[in-house]
């Protein structure tokens, strides 16, 4: 599975980013996929997960109600939608291919594909 992802860039508060994160390789459909992010001098923590079905969505608490996830099967694609972004959800955003949704709600240490990651930065 290879992962590619952009749309990372600066910003202010208040303003929205669309993140995408396109997948190939034979048995990518066989993962969940979603995102996890790094922040200067913090661990990685997790962002957002989905199947490609769509039907199963996970959000961390600090992103909900903010951040969309969701797929584009016909161009084997996963979208993170941030809206109202804050100060402090400036990282380096990873998209991540696991086998089991349960593994995007720690670290990634079970995460078995990752993405190279892209930046995002929200001045206030």
């Amino acid at each position: 599975v290879q992962l590619q992802a952009c749309g990372g860039g600066l910003v202010q508060a208040g303003g929205f980013l669309r993140l995408s994160c396109a997948a190939s390789g034979r048995t990518f459909s066989n993962y969940d996929m979603g995102w996890f992010r790094q922040a200067p001098g913090k661990e990685r923590e997790s962002v957002s997960a989905i199947n490609w079905s769509g039907g199963n969505t996970y959000y961390a608490d600090s992103v909900k109600g903010r951040f969309t996830i969701s797929t584009d099967n016909a161009r084997d694609t996963v979208y993170l939608q941030m809206n109202g972004l804050k100060p402090e959800d400036t990282a380096v955003y990873y998209c991540a291919a696991g086998r089991s949704m349960d593994y995007f709600r720690g670290s990634g240490y079970f995460i078995r594909y990752w993405g190279p990651g892209t930046l995002v930065t929200v001045s206030s």
